[in-house]
């Protein structure tokens, strides 16, 4: 008997303790849902009021204490939305913006930031800490430069003049080459053995290696330059060269505001952003967690 009292031991101890891990771990594991929720609630819930407010007519908006449900479902804001604005030009020129933003962004920065992760040249380091430092500036300091820079160019009050502060930016340089240093060098080094030149290392072999990274970068672009609002206010005047967030700004009415044809109209807006990150949000997590590697 003696001798059976440590194998009987042996077996019952660590079979508690793991019944006792896996309560602990049970335990941990709702509470960290439990947390999960609460934020994803939190933060879900304007957008929820929004699409709710949408349907409300405006003396159901405006009530105190506010009510979450309209009492009728009321579709004509979202038609009152449609024919107060240009919304076509609207929209087409946040597409146009967009779209050519994001391509020169995309082509420009990925080529600067492989300069900076890659490249030797003199000062270098000195100019990425001028990059960076143009980060930290506020983009309202330089607003009056850029509005002399375009009535110089001609482009107030164009289409043109709202895509081009876009072109380029201290951002996506940085987010570009933080994606690059975390490439292996030895690829590089095994195409210089084949006999690639440098246009052809990049262009064949590390810009597609930087997808994730591009793709993260595109996102970010197009989110930037479809919810813009100061710019276009200042550079163009004229309703019909805004794009869709500026011009829905000009719902609000110094008196009282249509509170529910402006969510209506807003949620129009956000539709199309919310499906690109719908799409693409695996390859956007992924090219963010990549930059951080190194």
């Amino acid at each position: 008997m003696s001798l059976d009292l440590p194998t009987r031991r042996s077996t019952v101890l660590p079979s508690a303790e793991n019944a006792a891990q896996r309560t602990r771990r049970r335990n941990g594991m709702f509470w960290t849902h439990a947390a999960l929720i609460l934020g994803a609630v939190v933060m879900c819930f304007p957008f929820l009021w929004q699409v709710l407010t949408s349907f409300k007519t405006i003396d159901e908006a405006l009530l105190v204490p506010p009510q979450l449900l309209p009492a009728q479902w009321n579709f004509t804001n979202y038609e009152k939305a449609l024919t107060a604005l240009p919304f076509g030009a609207l929209v087409a020129n946040s597409v146009a913006s967009v779209l050519v933003r994001t391509a020169f962004q995309v082509a420009f920065c990925s080529m600067a930031g492989y300069a900076f992760a890659r490249l030797r040249f003199p000062f270098r380091n000195t100019l990425f800490l001028a990059l960076l430092a143009i980060m930290m500036v506020p983009r309202e300091l330089y607003m009056l430069p850029q509005t002399e820079i375009m009535k110089g160019l001609g482009l107030l009050n164009t289409v043109p003049g709202l895509i081009a502060p876009g072109l380029f930016s201290a951002f996506g340089t940085f987010l570009m080459r933080q994606f690059f240093r975390s490439l292996p060098p030895s690829l590089e080094e095994a195409a210089k053995l084949d006999g690639a030149g440098f246009f052809r290392t990049f262009f064949s072999i590390m810009m597609p290696l930087a997808r994730p990274g591009m793709i993260a970068l595109a996102i970010f672009t197009a989110l930037f330059s479809w919810n813009e609002l100061l710019w276009p206010l200042v550079v163009n005047s004229g309703t019909d060269k805004l794009n869709l967030s500026a011009g829905l700004s000009t719902l609000i009415g110094q008196g009282i505001t249509d509170y529910p044809m402006l969510m209506a109209g807003s949620f129009i807006a956000e539709l199309p952003m919310v499906i690109l990150f719908l799409v693409l949000q695996r390859r956007f997590i992924s090219g963010i967690a990549f930059t951080g590697t190194r």
